[in-house]
Order: structure tokens, then sequence, then C-alpha cells
């Protein structure tokens, strides 16, 4: 099955610190360097790398052929990609400090400038089966689940960054919520709803140094998968990786447990890399570590 990624596409400015600055602190940078993220552009990466067919359906500025050829090059079909006529690619301010943490702003710059007649041209390639991913860096991302769902596509959302009204208006159309532990709380909190009764019919919480775990809501059942301990050099991407993992896993028909297992392991070996989309480990990386 083919991977069919709506998401975007940045350029990321890389600051290693060696402390986050405070409000009102000017410090200097230890190391500066650019690369390709997005959180879209990220797991289309993450998905290519696991070995999946996969898609990108995005914006980048008119003049950017390089983020085009990055994503290429490893492996993203990019067919489906448009230019924006009035719009810079995005990008994102990314600080780094010693123990892996990040803050991150960023500016939509192409991304916001979707449209929903290429994304459904996009979309007319699609298979009954085949996945469709989503994240919150995009608009008109309701409309694009609601027309997956139409399809008989598997829409997995991952709910980043994190907006509670957003999260629950995707509800009705989404096969698999992913989210963090932290994600997680603060819907079950606004939706005054436990975990158990999130109506979609699979969650999956990541939940750091704990691992993940997939709840099947229609059994109840769970599946947890423990965290590998990694000296952790830079965490940007990390779900992004987890999330692409798990999808090009899904479109080979692992079980939830194989499919955890193999994410998991590739954001283990993603957070001891710098950057985001060139810090994704190859299949083959994974499978000689295992």
């Amino acid at each position: 099955m083919t991977v069919f990624n709506f998401g975007s596409i940045n350029r990321d400015l890389i600051h290693e610190v060696p402390h986050m600055p405070a409000a009102g602190e000017t410090i200097a940078a230890t190391r500066y360097s650019v690369g390709l993220g997005g959180k879209g552009a990220n797991q289309s990466v993450a998905s290519a790398r696991a070995g999946a067919k996969t898609v990108h359906i995005g914006a980048v500025g008119q003049e950017d052929t390089w983020s085009l050829g990055q994503l290429e090059g490893y492996g993203v079909d990019i067919s489906h990609i448009q230019k924006a006529p009035e719009a810079e690619t995005g990008h994102a301010v990314i600080y780094v400090d010693p123990t892996g943490e990040n803050s991150i702003v960023i500016q939509s710059g192409a991304n916001a400038q979707q449209s929903l007649d290429r994304v459904e041209a996009a979309l007319s390639d699609a298979a009954s089966g085949d996945i469709l991913l989503l994240q919150n860096e995009t608009p008109l991302t309701e409309e694009v689940a609601k027309s997956g769902r139409n399809r008989d596509l598997f829409v997995i959302y991952s709910a980043a960054p994190f907006e509670a009204d957003a999260v629950s208006a995707m509800l009705p159309y989404i096969d698999l919520l992913v989210m963090n532990r932290g994600e997680c709380e603060e819907l079950e909190r606004r939706n005054r709803m436990p975990l158990a009764e999130i109506p979609v019919p699979h969650v999956l919480v990541t939940l750091g140094a704990d691992g993940a775990l997939w709840r099947d809501q229609s059994t109840g059942g769970v599946t947890h998968v423990p965290a590998r301990k990694v000296d952790a050099v830079d965490t940007t991407g990390a779900g992004d990786c987890f999330t692409g993992f798990i999808a090009a896993a899904l479109s080979e028909g692992l079980s939830h447990k194989d499919a955890l297992e193999l994410a998991t392991a590739a954001a283990g070996i993603q957070v001891t890399r710098p950057g985001a989309a060139p810090a994704m480990p190859s299949r083959a990386e994974i499978e000689a570590d295992a």
C-alpha cells in the first residue's frame, strides 16, 4: 500500500545552545546548521526511509528547488508538491540544548497556501486501504480527512502541534489518533473524556522514556512497547520519525506490536543524531541494529 502524506515542508534553522534562552536573554549558539524539516516532510522522509512508497502532498516557495531535491533524494514522491507563487517555503527556528531538548518557532509560509482541489487530485491516485497521514501544520486537515474517509483510506492523524479544538473536530474522520502523553492528558481534560472513551478506532500514545502504547478502542486491548535506552543528542523530529515508521509499517500489514517495535527502534536511533529529516534512519540500519 501507498502512504499519502498531506503535510508541512520547512527549512530548519538549527541553533545548538548552551541552555534555553530566558526572557530577554541573548546567548551565542555553539553550532548552526540548516536542514529539511516540517512535521509533514519529516514524516514522509521517515516513511520512505522505512521502505514505504510515500507520496507527499504539500507546498514550497516558487524558487525552492532545494527542499524538493532533498525530499526526492530520500525517496519521497514529490509530484504533488505545488510551488506557491506568493510565499516562501516555511521555516522553523530551532534551539537545541546539551541534553537534546528543543524549543521551536515556526513560520508557516507556503504551508498555509494549500488547495483542496490539488489535494483531491493527488488522492485520486489512492486505492482503498492506502494510508493517509495528517498533522496540524497545514490548513484543510479536517476536509482532507473527510476525503480520506470517503475514499476508504486508513487515516492516521498526528495531533501536533496540539490544539484541543482541532483534534476534537478530527475525531469522526480518523482511524488512528497519535499523541504524546501530555497531548493525551490535555485532550482528556478538555473533553472530560478518559482515553478509553475517545471515539476513534485506535489510539497510539507515545510515552517518552516509557515507550509507547496502542489501544484498540473497540476491544480495549492495549499493546505496549518499552523505549530503548539511548543517549539523546537532539529530540527534534523524534515524534515524526516514530509516526512515519508507524505509517510505513501499517502499509506493509505489520501487527500493532511489530509496528510499535519498528517505530520505537527508529526513533531510538534518530534522537542520537542532530537534525530532523536528515537524522531519519534507514530500514537497513534498524535491522542491522536489532
